[in-house]
């Protein structure tokens, strides 16, 4: 039998709001226990309620939703979902950095996206959510400045010689993906001598989105990838989700148009395969946090192939699941938390990266 789920509602349209509540309580075993027009008001309901879920829209009057997820979240963590528009991506993934667990574009009424949000409701709400520390005003200043990139390092022109590496990185996630990839990828140098290739599920039209979040993280530069692109050392290329990433024998970015059975957006098991069959032992593939068992079968490619394989381990993952999936099917050689994932990366590219950056802490 399935947990009754009761679900704040927090925005400030009152037409969004009868929206919502009209899919989530068209579901057995979904009730929508309050509204909140307000970030102050989803506070104040999230501590009197103890909803399972708060879907939070992040543009609100008196507090807005970035505001109130973090102080949801140091009071009483509840599980978060950002209902956010496209136009607001960047905000939707830094919400997800600072706490909420997903972000999804505002449903229509088609029968589709009615049932993915309510899909992503009852994923959501079973989640164990930790309370956090209040951050000290010093460290969120310290955490939303810009890295120290010039414009031509942000953007740098595409160089054959850039296609002289010893290995290409490929990283499949899902559900506390956002969170695990903001954790890793700025911890990698802006010299990191290798292309690293990102399939994070993600609702349409929100990838440009989360490569332009990270790309304002990250010492290395931060690109939705596009037809033809040349792989390069140092650079960071995000598929978008409405087509497949993959890679051509001429180490370029390919997009694959989605089937419609296509049930991943985008497919991490044709970006991880697709890099297995080109670069063979020179593939590593890393397998982050997530629902499904998207990514096992590639990861499992690339192994076999001769590559290596990292997997995000159970305790610092938000849903273990296409990790552990890949993990005890004996894909993965290597299982860490992903506080360690950037250092591995950095030892496996270049050992004297590693070398550095401990002298440099020490």
């Amino acid at each position: 039998m399935n947990k009754h789920i009761r679900v704040l509602i927090a925005d400030d349209s009152s037409l969004a709001r009868g929206l919502l509540r009209a899919i989530l309580e068209d579901e057995a075993g979904i009730e929508v226990v309050g509204e909140a027009t307000n970030g102050r008001q989803a506070v104040a309901l999230a501590r009197e309620l103890r909803p399972d879920l708060i879907t939070m829209d992040l543009e609100m009057p008196l507090m807005n939703g970035m505001a109130a997820i973090e102080e949801i979240m140091c009071d009483k963590a509840v599980p978060i979902l950002v209902v956010s528009s496209v136009a607001d991506a960047q905000n939707a993934l830094e919400a997800i950095r600072r706490g909420a667990l997903e972000v999804v574009g505002k449903p229509d009424y088609t029968a589709a996206e009615a049932a993915d949000f309510v899909a992503k409701v009852r994923l959501l709400a079973g989640v164990s959510v930790i309370t956090r520390m209040r951050p000290r005003p010093v460290a969120t200043a310290l955490r939303t400045e810009p890295p120290a990139v010039s414009p031509e390092m942000s953007r740098p022109p595409e160089k054959e010689g850039a296609t002289s590496y010893r290995h290409v990185f490929a990283i499949a996630a899902s559900t506390g993906g956002p969170q695990a990839l903001a954790q890793i990828l700025p911890a990698l140098p802006a010299d990191f001598p290798c292309p690293v290739l990102v399939a994070q599920h993600i609702s349409d039209g929100f990838a440009g989105g989360m490569a332009e979040w990270l790309d304002g993280l990250c010492q290395m530069p931060v690109r939705l990838a596009a037809e033809g692109d040349l792989l390069q050392a140092g650079v960071i290329h995000i598929s978008p989700s409405e087509r497949h990433l993959g890679v051509t024998p001429t180490r370029r970015a390919t997009l694959i148009e989605r089937g419609p059975r296509d049930i991943y957006r985008p497919s991490c098991d044709i970006l991880l395969n697709s890099v297995a069959e080109v670069f063979g032992r020179q593939a590593i593939g890393i397998i982050l946090t997530g629902m499904g068992s998207d990514g096992a079968k590639g990861i499992a490619r690339i192994r076999e192939l001769g590559g290596m394989t990292l997997g995000q381990d159970e305790a610092s993952s938000v849903i273990y699941g296409m990790n552990r999936v890949a993990i005890e099917a004996g894909a993965v050689r290597r299982v860490l938390p992903a506080e360690a994932i950037a250092d591995e990366m950095l030892r496996l590219a270049d050992p004297s990266l590693l070398a550095q950056r401990s002298g440099a802490a020490a």
